[in-house]
């Protein structure tokens, strides 16, 4: 399957239909029906009949569709890891949160370790290591593509580190101009930004 035939949406919603296709099999769940699924994910059945459609012809008309089948084919068929290693790169405050929040049911992966600049958060007891940004390069784990990145100091200079190990994917938390190569994709998360579209689209709403 060639992910550039898939509408973006449909992309977007993959992750969506993998967590709830883990969560009915740890529920001891076999198959499932495009209606039954629609409850779980909150998307009309219709949408995931033609989501799944993509993957192939899958489902049977009053069976459904094979559950370890489909997580197989998530994981497979689609050429993406859904149980990357994640690095962090910044464990102030907001590394911190993201740290304790490291759980995502294994859908996207988990952060396996973190690095920072302050000795006073290396070794710490924290749910994850803390490396010295110093020691990025030895101690990136293997097979790692992606980073999140929370630091304050040396973005650029980070991010360019990053590229040369191996880093393929960025989540930038950081708010500054970055510039990454053509083999890597950055993400950048704007809280601030959001607020401000929400407020202006709920005046907008409610004027």
């Amino acid at each position: 399957m060639d992910n550039k035939s898939v509408p973006k949406a449909t992309l977007q919603r993959y992750p969506v239909y993998l967590k709830a296709l883990r969560q009915l099999k740890r529920l001891g769940i076999e198959r499932v029906m495009s209606s039954e699924l629609s409850d779980y994910v909150a998307i009309k059945s219709t949408t995931i009949r033609r989501d799944l459609s993509f993957l192939g012809a899958l489902g049977k008309q009053g069976y459904g569709y094979d559950i370890d089948t489909l997580i197989e084919i998530f994981n497979d068929r689609l050429g993406v890891d859904f149980d990357e290693k994640i690095i962090l790169i910044g464990a102030g405050n907001l590394g911190q949160a993201l740290m304790n929040y490291n759980r995502w049911n294994y859908v996207v992966g988990e952060i396996v370790c973190a690095f920072d600049i302050d000795e006073a958060k290396i070794n710490r007891n924290y749910s994850i290591p803390v490396y010295h940004l110093d020691e990025l390069e030895e101690r990136i784990p293997e097979g790692c593509r992606i980073a999140i990145i929370t630091a304050s100091k040396d973005i650029q200079k980070t991010v360019n580190r990053l590229a040369k190990i191996g880093i393929r994917g960025i989540i930038d938390f950081t708010h500054e101009h970055i510039i990454v190569p053509k083999t890597m994709t950055l993400k950048t998360v704007d809280v601030v930004s959001a607020i401000q579209e929400l407020v202006f689209e709920t005046n907008a709403i409610h004027k």
